[in-house]
């Protein structure tokens, strides 16, 4: 039987902005890598992602997000050798009408109450790390299931996230992400990187 949730046995250091809700409208910038780095879901040839089946799984759950969370509307993404990068966008909550909108000061909400920030065991739901915890999931499901591997971590414990915070962020962001294969050979996460 598990033991029972000891902040000071259990404690993991947040990286997530302190106060900040998640569930409020705006888009977000997520890298979630592989476990250990590894090189799953294909091969960078010619400047082109190659995926293989392992990355098919990774592209499909990601696009299967909206269908499971209704105010998401997916941005740019790609699937890389050994991690992914993609924009999440959280629409319908606060006064954002259009992909501008969510720039504006006024269309943003302040942290609120308790009840909109995650906590160890207690998931909130429409917010990004329930997003990222429910695509990590399936795609590990499916992904272990084809390589009859049930129990293999696939994915870091953690991922990466950037609140876009302007339109020359999200611009910057949009270029990296349709670039990062064509620069993949000097991408820090990339294990054969030359320096």
């Amino acid at each position: 039987m598990p033991s029972k949730f000891d902040p000071k046995k259990h404690y993991r250091r947040s990286i997530r902005l302190k106060g900040y809700d998640y569930t409020q409208s705006g888009a977000y910038f997520i890298t979630i890598c592989t476990h250990g780095r590894m090189s799953l879901f294909g091969d960078i040839i010619a400047g082109e992602m190659r995926l293989n089946r392992l990355g098919q799984i990774a592209q499909q759950e990601w696009s299967r997000l909206p269908g499971r969370f209704p105010l998401l509307q997916p941005g740019a993404f790609v699937v890389m050798p050994n991690h992914v990068h993609g924009i999440l966008i959280i629409t319908g909550r606060g006064t954002a009408d259009t992909e501008m909108d969510l720039f504006l000061e006024d269309s943003r909400r302040a942290p609120t109450s308790a009840t909109t920030h995650e906590r160890f065991g207690r998931p909130v739901r429409g917010s990004i790390p329930t997003m990222i915890r429910s695509y990590k999931s399936s795609a590990t499901w499916l992904i272990n299931r084809l390589r009859e591997r049930p129990d293999h971590p696939v994915w870091q414990r953690n991922y990466y996230e950037h609140v876009v915070r302007n339109c020359d962020d999200w611009e910057r962001i949009q270029t990296y992400i349709s670039n990062n294969p064509r620069l993949w050979d000097e991408d820090a996460i990339n294990p054969n990187r030359i320096d």
